[in-house]
């Protein structure tokens, strides 16, 4: 089988060359022979390529730079978009797109000129704009040009279509120059415009101008047109203008064939003649009536829509009657543009003109209505809503004869008295104003009155921001109603001043100690929410937020601590503890009156009275007879005093033996004697004694015959009538220690 033929001639035979494949067979015996053969025939074969392998590594090394040359080549664009202007006697230009190529390209424009009698051309390369121009002499006015345009880069050559052009329609003049701008003497709200020809302009042909005109104090422009022949002055009568107003005026002009204009001449001023004021438009401000029924009216007054802006007045001059009386008419004068007048109750007719040297205006009436007329309502809605760079004011009215209306607006603030401003609005139901002549971030009060006629009806008012912002400070929160598992979140309005717009909602972050935050929504007419749901004495965070349509503000951020147990449940325990000591106190009640004696004898125990003791009849009686006195209600003060009784000096001998003698005494009577039953079974014994009351002696210097006491004697100067209770098993001592403890138990008493 034969190959395909390399470059040489050779053709390379790989049939043969080619082994079988698979198990041995039948045909082993050829496959062998095969190859026996296969090495020759590969040998041969491959010798006849490498000879060639040469020459096709030469063709490669030249057709490739060929066929990437071929593959990149980039011819120019076809010029397209041809305009050709001719500026008069200066230059015939002509520019095509596009205006910037990849590559160095070159253009040539040929023209044909002189009604196709002559040709030339024009050079330009795509470094610099895509245009090109003819200068002079060879332009003349009127012709007709043929335009084509060539662009050649390395590439190739591209033409582009033939255009045709006639000068008179692409002619462009110079700018003109205004000498003057003034107005004519008597003639009123007119200027005269005075102007020179361009001389860059054809001289065969006449001219159309544009004038456009404006006062100073506007950025709306007016144009008036008007063609200026060959010949004659260049002169202009701009009439319909304000009385006593400057204005700023341009002009241009053009070819009258051409659809080229100039550029527009330099601005000039001029102001027109003065006339009298134009007239006034009149508002009241009515007061609240006071005691004596008049009331103080504030009249207010400003240049009629349309006025001159420089229309100057000397001053004005006001009178104003009673409806009903003519006669009391008042006057008064001034300059200001406002008055305060106190009227009576009924109603008033005010008249208002202003004056300058050249005349006064037409008067401008008002009435002003009685304090006790009722305005009746005319307008049923109102809305206002912001309209691109304008805030638009539409009502719905059910009058619908009435066609004239008053706007008054005036910023809602806390801090500073606010300033009425006022406007008519003639023949619509809306009233616009630019949002640059508000303070951004304040609350405009907008109210418009109807007018019938010459009666003003009952207004209606609404509020509205020419921009809303968020608001300047959050709201100032508390805490209130803590309790267990609640707590009521109370907030304060934002100041007037600080909200920068409607607020629309408020938002409610609480947040428990090291828990998650939650938030809760409200309407912006409620100003407290109870959280619900708590955890019991746990700390919380809370913070409320304050939204306009512009965004929100936190307030002030609160902690508290719900409580452990609530107030129902104090009430709860106290009404149980209280009931119980309740039920306790009528049982004890009903147990008193049920024994007596016994709930005496618990509360009151019977006390003994040492004076009934058998002890009283020692000392003869004296103790029990000092006992009654002291009973006595008519013993005096100073016989109650305990008095210092002398002792005799055997008084310590003579206790320890009349002692003795009365234990043999009350050994001997029978028992039970002397005693008594103490409360709770206990039997209780006791004695009477003389209570000695121990004054200290000046201590005289012991003499040879007397040894000084010793440390177990005191000596008893006195004794008292009071009686000491000593126990029977403090008796019975030797006689050493009785003195002893006699003495402890008198320091004691």
């Amino acid at each position: 089988m034969e190959g395909p033929v390399l470059p040489g001639g050779m053709m390379l035979r790989w049939a043969e060359a080619t082994a079988p494949r698979g198990p041995p067979s039948a045909t082993s015996s050829q496959s062998s022979r095969t190859t026996d053969l296969f090495p020759e025939a590969l040998v041969v074969t491959m010798g006849a390529a490498c000879a060639n392998l040469g020459t096709m590594r030469a063709w490669a090394l030249w057709l490739l730079p060929l066929l990437c040359e071929l593959g990149l080549a980039v011819l120019p664009a076809k010029p397209e978009n041809i305009s050709c202007i001719l500026y008069y006697k200066k230059n015939f230009t002509c520019t095509w797109s596009p205006e910037k190529e990849a590559s160095y390209t070159r253009y040539t424009v040929r023209r044909t000129h002189n009604y196709g009698s002559e040709n030339d051309t024009c050079n330009s390369t795509s470094e610099n704009r895509a245009s090109c121009s003819f200068l002079p002499p060879a332009i003349t006015l009127p012709d007709n040009y043929t335009i084509q345009v060539e662009a050649r880069n390395a590439h190739g050559t591209v033409e582009s279509d033939v255009t045709q052009w006639h000068l008179d329609t692409i002619v462009k003049v110079e700018p003109p120059m205004i000498f003057s701008v003034i107005p004519v003497l008597g003639v009123k709200r007119m200027l005269q415009i005075k102007w020179k020809r361009p001389e860059l302009a054809p001289v065969s042909q006449a001219l159309k101008c544009t004038l456009r005109f404006r006062t100073v104090n506007s950025v709306r422009w007016m144009e008036v047109n008007f063609t200026e022949g060959i010949y004659g002055d260049q002169t202009y009568n701009l009439t319909g203008l304000q009385a006593f107003a400057e204005y700023v005026v341009t002009l241009r002009c053009a070819a009258e064939e051409s659809r080229f204009w100039s550029g527009w001449s330099q601005a000039k001023r001029g102001t027109t003649e003065e006339e009298a004021p134009l007239g006034l438009d009149l508002w009241r401000v009515l007061g609240p009536a006071r005691e004596d029924g008049r009331r103080p009216v504030t009249l207010l007054w400003k240049k009629a829509r349309g006025a001159p802006v420089l229309e100057r007045t000397l001053g004005y001059h006001i009178w104003y009657f009673p409806e009903n009386t003519t006669n009391l008419t008042e006057t008064a004068n001034t300059t200001h543009q406002q008055l305060e007048l106190v009227l009576g109750g009924e109603a008033y007719w005010v008249s208002v003109v202003s004056y300058n040297s050249l005349g006064q205006c037409p008067a401008a009436t008002l009435r002003i209505p009685a304090a006790s007329e009722k305005a009746f309502p005319c307008i049923e809605a109102m809305q206002a809503q912001l309209s691109g760079d304008q805030l638009v004011v539409a009502w719905q009215s059910s009058a619908l004869d009435t066609d004239a209306w008053m706007v008054e607006w005036f910023p809602d603030l806390d801090f500073e008295p606010a300033t009425l401003c006022w406007e008519s609005v003639f023949g619509a139901r809306n009233w616009t104003i630019r949002q640059d002549k508000l303070t951004p971030f304040w609350c405009y009060n907008i109210s418009v009155y109807p007018v019938l006629q010459d009666r003003v009806c009952e207004p209606y008012s609404v509020q509205a921001y020419a921009k809303e912002g968020v608001p300047s400070a959050g709201p100032v929160t508390k805490a209130e109603n803590i309790g267990v598992k609640a707590v009521t979140i109370t907030w304060k309005e934002i100041p007037k001043n600080q909200r920068n717009g409607f607020i629309r909602n408020y938002t409610i972050f609480y947040q428990a100690e090291n828990g998650e935050e939650f938030s809760t929504t409200v309407n912006s007419s409620l100003l407290q929410y109870s959280l619900e749901s708590l955890t019991r004495k746990t700390s919380y965070t809370v913070q409320v937020m304050a939204s306009t349509s512009a965004g929100g503000t936190n307030g002030t951020r609160i902690s508290f601590k719900t409580l452990s147990i609530s107030v129902l449940e104090i009430c709860l325990v106290a009404a149980l503890v209280g009931g119980g000591l309740l039920i306790f106190t009528v049982l004890t009640v009903g147990y008193s009156l049920r024994k007596p004696n016994k709930l005496k004898h618990l509360c009151w125990p019977d006390v003994p009275n040492p004076a009934e003791s058998s002890i009283a009849t020692w000392h003869g009686g004296d103790l029990k007879d000092k006992g009654k006195e002291a009973d006595d209600p008519a013993s005096t003060e100073d016989e109650r005093i305990l008095k210092p009784w002398p002792a005799p000096s055997d008084l310590i001998d003579k206790l320890v033996v009349n002692f003795e003698n009365f234990l043999e005494e009350v050994s001997a009577e029978e028992p039970g004697k002397g005693q008594e039953q103490a409360p709770g079974g206990e039997r209780n014994e006791y004695v009477a004694a003389p209570y000695c009351a121990p004054v200290q002696r000046p201590v005289e210097p012991p003499t040879a015959a007397e040894a000084p006491p010793t440390a177990t004697e005191t000596e008893v100067t006195g004794l008292g009538s009071a009686k000491l209770l000593i126990h029977k098993g403090d008796l019975v001592t030797p006689r050493e220690d009785l003195a002893v403890h006699g003495r402890e138990k008198t320091r004691l008493e």
